[in-house]
């Protein structure tokens, strides 16, 4: 876990744990990402849907 959160966005899960900026600049990171995830799934299920039609 510490070398996937170091990896994935720069702090160790030490720091993350201790300082609460840095929580929050993780959190907001991995919402943005998840969004963007679920827009592309979205987008992807559409044009897939519209195929099949």
């Amino acid at each position: 876990m510490e070398k996937a959160m170091h990896a994935s966005h720069g702090v160790g899960y030490a720091v993350y744990s201790q300082k609460h900026e840095v929580r929050i600049d993780v959190e907001q990171q991995r919402e943005e990402e998840y969004l963007t995830s679920r827009r592309i799934v979205a987008d992807f299920n559409s044009k897939l849907t519209n195929h099949l039609s």
